[in-house]
């Protein structure tokens, strides 16, 4: 059974670099067809996706955050992983990472896929 293990500090500091990883098991980040994504839900706000990463290595953005996304992913680890640069306390946000078998650019996994637990950052100084 897949799962997925998010890490995540749970404080950052404005204008730093959040890092996340998610960890996965019981499936490989190269397997064909499947989808590694990073999505985040603020509070009194709707779910919010970040990014994918495909089995293949490719990787997709959020319009309005690419210029301060980069998802890279480790298969020795069967990893994945999100950098988010200048985070602001409006970022403050549950994070989670979910694995999709379809590529969804823009908008979160179904339901019905693969998540995490997801972690809460506060960004706060």
């Amino acid at each position: 059974q897949v799962q997925l293990q998010e890490s995540v500090p749970g404080l950052a500091k404005p204008l730093q670099t959040l890092a996340l990883t998610c960890t996965v098991t019981g499936d490989s980040i190269t397997t064909v067809n499947n989808h590694w994504n990073w999505i985040r839900q603020s509070p009194g706000k709707g779910l919010e996706w970040l990014g994918v990463i495909t089995y293949d290595g490719g990787t997709y953005y959020s319009q309005s955050l690419k210029r301060r996304t980069f998802i890279s992913r480790d298969t020795s680890k069967n990893q994945f992983s999100l950098q988010l640069r200048s985070v602001t306390p409006e970022e403050t946000a549950g994070n989670c990472c979910a694995r999709s078998d379809e590529l969804r650019i823009g908008v979160p996994p179904r339901k019905e896929s693969h998540w995490g637990k997801g972690t809460k950052v506060t960004v706060s100084s």
